[in-house]
């Protein structure tokens, strides 16, 4: 049997670091996806207030099986 595997795209941030932002993106998506097999960060950016890092974004491609 054949596995099919999806990829969907989801945006996060922490106030703590981009790893952090990357855990709560597959913490978020797998409350409505089973199945989750890897994460992609395709992106990541920071926004800047007085001269300091105050949020770590990124951009993700998080893979899952289905059923």
């Amino acid at each position: 049997m054949s596995k099919v595997v999806k990829v969907i795209e989801v945006l996060s941030q922490s106030d703590k670091s981009w790893e952090d932002a990357a855990q709560k993106a597959v913490t978020e998506a797998s409350k409505s996806v089973r199945n989750i097999k890897s994460i992609y960060i395709k992106d990541k950016s920071a926004k800047v207030k007085d001269n300091k890092i105050v949020k770590y974004r990124i951009t993700a491609k998080i893979s899952f099986l289905i059923d």
